[in-house]
C-alpha cells in the first residue's frame, strides 16, 4: 500500500459534515467517490479533524492508502503533461475535473505522504477561525455562508481577555458535547479575538485537538462576555465546574472554518502518530 496526502478546502454549507453517512451528502463521501472513480476502485480517507455539518475548511488534511493497481491508475502520465517531481501531484487537477467547474469541495494539493505520516494521529494541533458580524459592522449578504450574525455591539477587548484566560491544559467538559468514552481534556494553545479590516470579529482558536462542539461553545461563551452578560472570570468558573450550562449559546456552524493543521518534522511523524494512538483512540470532532 502507498499513502497519499490530500490538502482540502470546502464550503460546508450544503454538506452534512465530514464523515460518510448513508443517504447523506458529506465531504468524505464526495471526495471518496471522486478519487475512487479515478483510481478505478473504492478508497477510504482518514482525516485530520472531522468537521460538523455546516463547518468549512481552508486547510483540512487527509490521507488515503492505495494498492499498486490504484497507484498505477492515479499516476498515469497523460500525453504532453509537464514533468513533475511527485507523480501523485496531478491527482489534484484530475479530481477538479471530476468534481466540476464550481465545486464546494476542492483538493488544493495532492502529494506522496512521507514515511510515518498519518493525517489524524501525526497532527500536533488544529487551528480554527470563527467570524462574527455584530451591529458595529452590519450584515453582508455576500459573507452569509461563512459569518454568523449577532444582534449586539460586542466588546472585542472583553472577549479577547476572556478567551486568553481559558488557554492551557484543562478538562473542557463544560464546553464540549459529551461523547461516550471520549476524553474532554485538551490543550488550548491559542485563543484570541480581533476585528479584521472590515470590522468583522474573528476568533483564532488553536489546540492539540478539539472535542465535539468545543470551538462553537467557547465562541458562544465569549459572545456572552462581549454582550456584558458574563465576565472573563465567570468563563473560568464554568470551565472548572466541568458541567454544561445554559448561561451562553453554542453558536452556529456557519461562522467556523478549519484553517490549518500542524505536523512535526518528517522524521518525527511516525513517533508522533504512535504517541497519539496510545493517548487517544476516539475521533476528535471540530466545531
Amino acid at each position: 500500500m502507498r499513502r497519499i496526502r490530500l490538502d482540502i478546502a470546502y464550503d460546508g454549507t450544503h454538506f452534512r459534515g465530514w464523515a460518510r453517512q448513508p443517504g447523506l451528502r458529506t465531504v468524505q463521501g464526495t471526495l471518496e467517490g471522486a478519487l475512487g472513480r479515478i483510481a478505478g476502485s473504492p478508497v477510504q480517507l482518514v482525516v485530520a479533524g472531522r468537521t460538523d455539518a455546516g463547518v468549512h475548511a481552508s486547510g483540512q488534511v487527509a490521507h488515503v492508502d492505495v494498492d499498486d493497481a490504484q497507484w498505477e491508475r492515479l499516476t498515469i502520465k497523460r500525453r504532453n503533461a509537464p514533468e513533475v517531481a511527485d507523480p501523485i501531484e496531478p491527482v489534484a487537477k484530475r479530481m477538479a475535473g471530476v468534481l466540476g467547474q464550481y465545486p464546494d469541495v476542492f483538493v488544493t494539493r495532492a502529494s506522496t505522504a512521507p514515511e510515518g505520516f498519518d493525517a489524524r494521529f501525526s497532527a500536533t494541533w488544529r487551528r480554527y477561525a470563527y467570524r462574527i458580524a455584530d451591529q458595529v459592522v452590519g450584515y453582508d449578504p455576500m459573507e452569509r455562508h461563512r459569518t454568523t450574525t449577532v444582534r449586539a455591539d460586542l466588546d472585542v477587548a472583553a472577549m479577547d481577555e476572556a478567551a486568553r484566560g481559558l488557554v492551557g491544559l484543562w478538562d473542557f467538559a463544560a464546553y464540549c458535547k459529551p461523547r461516550p468514552e471520549s476524553t474532554t481534556i485538551r490543550t488550548l494553545l491559542e485563543f484570541d479575538w480581533r476585528r479584521d479590516a472590515e470590522g468583522v470579529l474573528v476568533a483564532n482558536v488553536r489546540a492539540d485537538a478539539f472535542c465535539h462542539s468545543m470551538v462553537r461553545a467557547l465562541v458562544g461563551a465569549c459572545v456572552a462576555v462581549g454582550e456584558g452578560k458574563l465576565t472573563a472570570e465567570h468563563l473560568r468558573i464554568i470551565r472548572d465546574n466541568l458541567e454544561r450550562t445554559s448561561e451562553f449559546k453554542v453558536l452556529a456552524a456557519r461562522g467556523l472554518t478549519l484553517t490549518e493543521v500542524g505536523y512535526p518534522a518528517d522524521e518525527l511523524l511516525g513517533q508522533r502518530a504512535e504517541q497519539t494512538r496510545k493517548r487517544r483512540d476516539s475521533d476528535e470532532v471540530g466545531g
